[in-house]
């Protein structure tokens, strides 16, 4: 079936779903006919049998032999309707932006979500790299995974840290399933329940939901321009006497900061003081116009553990994510990973990215998008600085703007008005320990092209 095909389909599927979630067609009520739909919608028979079909096979229908398709009652009825409603209905909290833009549907747009558009990527080269793995060994299609992941990927990724000053060796580097596997991997080996750890403040808030869900006490330290604050850091390593420090060392998020040099050589000095474990996640790394000081450089893997993935440059679909860390760490881990998903990462997964990076594209993809994004920065912080909504500071790359609101307003009520606008926003206190960002909304100036954004915006900062 061809696009044009699959939009004509899905218009008519999308019309139905409306008319039943509006209650204009009630439980075990009959639909129009093919023809008379056909007809309603200026589309062909064909088209209408195809989405009828297609809403059968969801359970939002019913058909009837010689009698026509019928609305199916209770649990069948469409399932955006049910999640909807959940996800609208809960609590402003670190899962809320997650749950609302991995449930929302196609038209919502997302100035708040953590990744790229989709036709930001290079698919062009996915779809290269897939269709030679469909020429694959029989083992390559159905087997397992080595224990460290492919050699392949694991050396791209040694040339990588070597770029940057990181010396590293295979036996150092372990894939995992994505980027939040890898740190949950790490903070399973390291940590158990009523731990303390030390994260920035404001930090990425699923750091926030993980650490929630393994039951581990969180302490946060203001976050600067050049990095984190350490008089507080190394007052809250002196109370709370934490395992582990987690941060971002380059385009923090949401903030966009990145750490300095001399931030970079304390944080180091009082983790090595106080015995503290550093997690260094580097996932916007090839966002950076050029390498900013890395914790896990300037250390040399002995107190730093380096996480990342390439969700936020390559594919959030195909996941894949890498731990570097000390040899005897990467073996505890390996068995970890075995216990828990066997082979954790997806091996044609790992062969795709592997053929993406390695395949001569991915430098001139990436000096693109860090040109493209630059010029959308400066175009983004000048439209909101018109309504008052004031970036913290302009960073260097990617693709976050960490805005001030107007004295008196709360992002939280912003984002869930925005939401009943259809606009996903990310407001401030998610990413907060100390829940002090209630002014502050975390923009992706990768989705902030339409206008009724600013217009949303507009209206409900002028409420």
């Amino acid at each position: 079936m061809t696009s044009h095909a699959r939009s004509r389909t899905q218009t008519v599927m999308e019309a139905v779903r409306r008319k039943i979630l509006s209650g204009a067609l009630g439980v075990d009520e009959r639909l129009p006919s093919i023809r008379h739909m056909a007809e309603n919608m200026g589309v062909s028979p064909s088209t209408v049998a195809e989405a009828y079909d297609r809403l059968a096979a969801e359970g939002a229908i019913r058909a009837r032999r010689g009698a026509g398709f019928f609305v199916a009652g209770g649990a069948a009825r469409p399932l955006a309707l049910s999640e909807r409603v959940e996800t609208a209905s809960r609590d402003v909290d670190p899962f809320w932006v997650s749950r609302q833009a991995l449930a929302s549907d196609p038209s919502t747009l997302k100035p708040g979500c953590g990744w790229l558009p989709a036709d930001w990527m290079p698919n062009d080269a996915f779809r290269k790299a897939l269709r030679g793995l469909g020429r694959s060994s029989d083992a390559m299609l159905a087997d397992y995974g080595a224990v460290r992941g492919p050699l392949g990927l694991r050396r791209v990724l040694l040339g990588r840290f070597a770029e940057e000053g990181l010396a590293a060796s295979l036996d150092q580097v372990l894939l995992a399933g994505s980027g939040t596997q890898a740190l949950d991997l790490v903070c399973r080996l390291l940590l158990k329940p009523g731990d303390r750890v030390l994260v920035d403040d404001p930090c990425y808030f699923n750091f926030r939901a993980l650490f929630r869900a393994l039951n581990v006490e969180v302490a946060g330290v203001p976050y600067t321009p050049s990095g984190p604050d350490i008089t507080a850091m190394e007052c809250a390593m002196a109370t709370h006497k934490p395992r582990l420090y987690l941060t971002n060392s380059a385009l923090h998020n949401p903030t966009g900061a990145t750490m300095s040099p001399a931030t970079a050589h304390r944080v180091l000095t009082l983790a090595a003081a106080h015995s503290v474990t550093v997690v260094e996640d580097d996932i916007f790394a090839d966002l950076e116009p050029a390498h900013s000081p890395r914790l896990a450089v300037l250390d040399g893997l002995e107190h730093v553990v380096r996480i990342g993935s390439f969700s936020k440059t390559l594919s959030a679909s195909l996941r894949c994510g890498y731990i570097a860390a000390r040899p005897e760490m990467i073996e505890a881990l390996v068995d970890l990973q075995i216990a828990t998903s066997f082979c954790g990462y997806h091996p044609l997964a790992a062969e795709a990215i592997t053929a993406v990076l390695t395949g001569g594209s991915y430098r001139k993809h990436m000096e693109l998008t860090r040109t493209r994004l630059m010029r959308l920065r400066e175009k983004v912080a000048e439209k909101l600085s018109a309504l008052d909504v004031t970036p913290w500071l302009v960073p260097r790359g990617g693709f976050y703007l960490w805005c001030r609101l107007p004295e008196g307003q709360d992002a939280a009520r912003i984002a869930r008005s925005a939401m009943e606008a259809n606009i996903l926003l990310a407001p401030g206190n998610i990413f907060s320990v100390h829940q002090t960002a209630t002014r502050f909304l975390r923009f992706n100036v990768a989705h902030m092209a339409d206008q009724r954004i600013y217009d949303v915006l507009k209206r409900l900062l002028s409420t």
